[in-house]
């Protein structure tokens, strides 16, 4: 085991008191630590060990839960809604904006590794449907210019 994965994993797990009841978070937090916004095999493995319980019950969050992946992902995930809702709403739109401007496919990330684009159960922006979650930020009611302007300001300045 990479001894800099174990000092992470004791550094959360300590913190809620290697308390399995608290595995959400601690998996959270590690995810948010790591360099391409995922639980890797290995960490699940430590997490499993620090706080005594399977590997199959730490598989069984991240799988459930679709802000946790145990894939590499990019730097910014955007979330597009497939539920009922958003899908008569027209989030067919919606996809193709964000493909096209991204140049992927849902489900796929870019090669600079700064945007995966994936679909997600509803997050409860039906008001504003169809809608997607970048990041922790939701949005709706977008247009194809304003996807472009999501874009251009997750991406940040050219240099």
């Amino acid at each position: 085991m990479k001894p800099e994965l174990e000092l992470l994993a004791d550094s959360i797990c300590a913190r809620y008191d290697y308390d399995a009841v608290n595995l959400l978070p601690i998996l959270q937090e590690i995810q948010s630590q790591s360099a391409r916004n995922y639980i890797s095999e290995e960490m699940a493995r430590i997490i499993a060990q620090k706080l005594d319980i399977t590997e199959s019950r730490v598989y069984d969050v991240i799988t459930y839960f679709s802000a946790l992946s145990s894939e590499p992902r990019g730097e910014v995930i955007i979330q597009i809604c497939d539920s009922t809702t958003c899908t008569v709403n027209n989030n067919k739109d919606l996809i193709r904006w964000f493909e096209e401007e991204l140049g992927i496919k849902v489900g796929e990330t870019t090669p600079d590794n700064k945007f995966t684009l994936i679909f997600t159960h509803c997050f409860g922006a039906c008001d504003i449907s169809p809608a997607v979650r970048i990041d922790h930020d939701v949005y709706g009611m977008l247009t194809r210019e304003k996807v472009k302007e999501l874009i251009a300001a997750k991406r940040g300045p050219v240099a």
